[in-house]
């Protein structure tokens, strides 16, 4: 019995090992997917350039699968939305569901989030989105909380003056530290729960479920939300 689970398990290694790697390449053909150095040449121009319009770009960081950026697209079709990850394999998901479902004002971006100045011009996003990112809770990575100074200091840069950060998480410890991260640098505080889906903050936007928060919840896990901007 130990023999054949551990034949199973082999198998099922390689199958998701070979699974990724089909993702890898066939996000190479996706129209709507910019990996690495290919959105360089999009800097200041995603909204002309890719989108064919003058629509507010809105970005999601830590993007996962993808499912705030679509479902937030087919909400409002006026608007230019991007996923920004680094994983390819989750990326996929994202930007082949908008490719079957005809959802064109989507894009998805694979890069490290540290270099996210390097694909987007001063002031050229209006709004942005960081859905359940990890928390980082360890003392010793700060700097890689993606509300840490370094990267306010970069959203700072590339929103439009008054764009808004929303911030979704299941992480209560992350979520204090961006609240106090928004008093000690006083920003601008729009909204503030950490209950979500017990407060009357819980619209259509916001009630937008991700893998992970379906997840969270059938645990019966409080959701946070912080809204604000500079």
């Amino acid at each position: 019995m130990l023999w054949l689970k551990f034949c199973y398990f082999r198998i099922l290694l390689r199958t998701v090992g070979k699974d990724k790697i089909r993702r890898f390449a066939e996000i190479d053909t996706f129209s709507n997917v910019f990996q690495m150095d290919g959105g360089k040449p999009l800097k200041g121009k995603w909204a002309t350039d890719f989108f064919k319009n003058n629509n507010p770009v809105v970005v999601e960081l830590a993007c996962g699968k993808g499912e705030y950026t679509v479902n937030l697209a087919q909400m409002f079709p006026e608007k230019n939305f991007i996923g920004v990850d680094y994983k390819g394999n989750r990326i996929w998901r994202g930007a082949k569901t908008a490719l079957e479902d005809g959802v064109n004002n989507v894009a998805f971006l694979r890069i490290q989030i540290e270099n996210l100045i390097e694909y987007f011009n001063e002031s050229e996003v209006d709004e942005i989105w960081i859905t359940f990112p990890d928390p980082q809770p360890q003392l010793s990575r700060e700097k890689k909380r993606l509300t840490a100074d370094r990267f306010l200091n970069m959203y700072r840069q590339i929103l439009r003056p008054g764009g808004y950060i929303n911030l979704k998480t299941d992480n209560d410890g992350f979520y204090a530290y961006t609240a106090e991260k928004v008093a000690e640098l006083d920003l601008n505080l729009h909204i503030k729960t950490e209950n979500l889906y017990h407060s009357e903050y819980a619209d259509e936007v916001l009630s937008i479920k991700t893998y992970y928060e379906k997840k969270y919840l059938l645990h019966n896990k409080n959701i946070n939300y912080i809204k604000f901007s500079f």
